[in-house]
């Protein structure tokens, strides 16, 4: 999650305790696990773990922490579509 989005959210850095290590481009920036609320379509609220960097120009990625723990995903290639179901509980 790029920085900027974190303290839209009312994130302040410094409460932020649990450091994450980044590798590849963001190697070089420091990394905070944060926990998010958050709806997707119409489903039921679920908790989110991000990696909140310090770096900026970064896309929001779903999925690299528990998003497909909590999700279902349903990929067709050939009708370039894809289906999005909360797992069963």
């Amino acid at each position: 999650m790029p920085y900027s989005l974190g303290t839209r959210l009312s994130y302040e850095w410094e409460r932020q305790t649990t450091a994450l290590d980044l590798t590849g481009n963001l190697a070089q920036y420091q990394a905070r696990a944060v926990l998010v609320q958050a709806i997707v379509g119409n489903f039921q609220p679920v908790q989110l773990i991000f990696a909140w960097t310090q770096a900026e120009n970064i896309p929001l990625i779903l999925g690299q922490v528990n998003f497909f723990m909590e999700f279902n995903l349903c990929f067709y290639r050939h009708e370039l579509a894809f289906e999005v179901q909360p797992r069963a509980r």
